[in-house]
């Protein structure tokens, strides 16, 4: 005996939605099979329902909220993009008892505390594993997996852009604006690349990793943000010669402040990275998240972190997930936020720093830009000269030092004679020294 369908609203058929709907049509026996009960698809909502979309024009509409509304949806899988009317519609679902999978991150990092509220208040699921990295399983290991360990530190390349931009740029030499347009023609950067070279999309799935491993409600808002679209490619040059490359990361961390106070701190910049460490070998489109856990230790998680057969794979297993529950009366785990800890400022956080100066060809020079670092109490790591005469450039590699010490020293060098441009400000990441 076949039991009562689960009936699915597919908000969107892009390229995610297009793979989800696709899967889930070609393996329906499949999914039949897993869940305990058939999934069918009861309408997908499309901004235009001319034309062949690819799948039956019965189930195409351009209304969306009265899809979401009907008795017989059960699941809303939200894959549109954009925050303001995907908040609506989401919110309305949620209200109705209706379990929702987004894949929207810029929506869950404005937005995850409401979102929350009212799904804990219907006793509906909300699922967001394709949020994150697309394809890798991140959210869930930290939301179940590691439930039982205090995780201390997330951090990873999350945007395939911009790790596809500096990988190209450190293999060929190119330059930033050679690279992007290459990447633009290969479809890896959208015509208005903003959201992903200037951290923005990092930053929002920076703000959904914290809020999940330190259970605290962090917003985009709070991450410290920093772009690539200043590195060079003397950048990269020079990190090779100091055994390093350049990423783009997504930090989350506990830190400890001097007065003994635990606090998150949640940024996201182009860093150099030791090619010892694991991150330095992810290139191309790829992502990658490294957790840090008390008890579980060092856990690496590497994919395919955008597509659209990558994401759906996630959006799916969500999908599955929230059905499961739909047939067994079971709920998913719930937001915890029982921590709420402060955000500190990034001027409190210590890293370390390497900086690109042009300097003036004459003795004296390194003893004047020394003295800056001496006077805010940063230490210097290593000094070293390119080129001479008007072409000349210093690059120093800092130790450890509060990042607002660090800043004021490089206000501080613009200001000196000797130093006619500050060219590169650029974070260390993966060392303790």
């Amino acid at each position: 005996m076949t039991s009562k369908p689960i009936g699915v609203a597919v908000l969107g058929l892009g390229n995610v939605g297009s793979e989800v709907v696709r899967i889930l049509t070609e393996n329906a026996e499949d999914f039949e099979a897993r869940v305990g009960a058939p999934l069918e698809i009861r309408g997908i909502a499309v901004r235009r329902v001319d034309g062949d979309r690819g799948v039956p024009a019965e189930l195409l509409t351009d209304d969306p909220a009265e899809l979401v509304g009907r008795d017989d949806v059960d699941i809303v899988v939200e894959v549109l993009g954009g925050i303001d009317i995907p908040r609506k519609l989401v919110l309305s679902a949620l209200e109705k008892g209706k379990s929702v999978i987004t894949a929207n991150k810029a929506l869950l990092a404005e937005y995850t505390g409401e979102l929350a509220d009212a799904a804990e208040k219907s006793r509906a699921d909300l699922y967001f594993e394709a949020a994150v990295a697309g394809a890798i399983p991140v959210v869930r290991p930290l939301m179940q997996s590691l439930a039982g360990d205090r995780v201390n530190k997330v951090a990873g390349i999350v945007n395939g852009t911009t790790n596809f931009i500096l990988s190209a740029m450190d293999e060929t030499g190119a330059d930033y604006a050679e690279t992007l347009a290459e990447a633009g023609r290969l479809g890896y950067a959208e015509a208005d690349p903003t959201a992903d070279v200037e951290g923005y999309d990092a930053a929002s799935k920076a703000a959904i990793l914290a809020s999940i491993a330190f259970h605290t409600r962090v917003t985009a808002g709070d991450v410290y943000r920093e772009g690539i679209s200043t590195i060079t490619s003397d950048d990269l040059e020079t990190a090779k010669s100091l055994d390093c490359t350049i990423k783009l990361l997504a930090i989350c961390e506990r830190i400890v402040t001097p007065k003994g106070k635990e606090r998150i701190s949640a940024r996201v910049y182009p860093a150099l990275v030791p090619l010892s460490h694991p991150l330095a070998s992810v290139n191309g489109a790829f992502n990658a998240v490294v957790v840090e856990a008390e008890a579980a230790g060092r856990l690496m998680f590497y994919g395919q972190g955008a597509g659209g057969a990558p994401t759906a794979s996630a959006v799916l297993g969500d999908l599955v997930m929230a059905a499961r529950n739909k047939f067994y009366g079971g709920r998913g785990p719930l937001e915890s936020t029982y921590a709420k800890l402060k955000v500190a400022p990034m001027g409190d956080i210590l890293t370390r720093y390497y900086v690109s100066m042009q300097v003036a060809d004459k003795p004296g020079v390194l003893a004047t830009v020394a003295a800056e670092f001496s006077k805010r109490d940063v230490s210097i790591s290593t000094v070293r000269q390119h080129g001479a005469g008007d072409g000349a450039r210093l690059v120093v590699v800092t130790h450890l030092a509060a990042d607002s010490a660090l800043s004021e020293t490089v206000a501080s060098l613009e200001q000196l004679d000797v130093v006619v441009h500050v060219a590169s400000v650029l974070r260390l990441e993966g060392t303790t020294a």
